[in-house]
């Protein structure tokens, strides 16, 4: 696992280890990281695909600036990895198209 330790905007303040879920897979992460940091660790390096042509975006600027790492979590369409906090038990996936909202 390759964990990502410096970034020029962002501080890393992890906590316990915890686990979370990738298209149904268990991963782990730690309290304090971002999703998309726990991702990357875990050798998940595309987080979506472009909605027109499908072509596949990994975690560009990592301060929520582009869209390159917007995925479906617990449900929830559109979610900026980069900046939102991995949770125990999350379920995180990457979204079809622009993403839609699931009855």
């Amino acid at each position: 696992m390759e964990r990502i330790e410096r970034h020029p905007i962002l501080t890393f303040k992890r906590g316990k280890k915890i686990r979370f879920f990738f298209e149904g897979r268990e991963l782990m992460a730690y309290e304090g990281e971002t999703i998309a940091a726990a991702l990357h660790a875990n050798g998940i390096r595309v987080l979506r695909y472009t909605p027109k042509k499908a072509r596949p975006q990994g975690l560009f600027c990592a301060i929520g600036k582009c869209s390159s790492c917007l995925m479906e979590v617990d449900g929830i369409p559109n979610v900026r990895t980069c900046m939102t906090l991995v949770k125990d038990g999350m379920a995180v996936r990457r979204q079809k198209g622009r993403g839609e909202f699931l009855d």
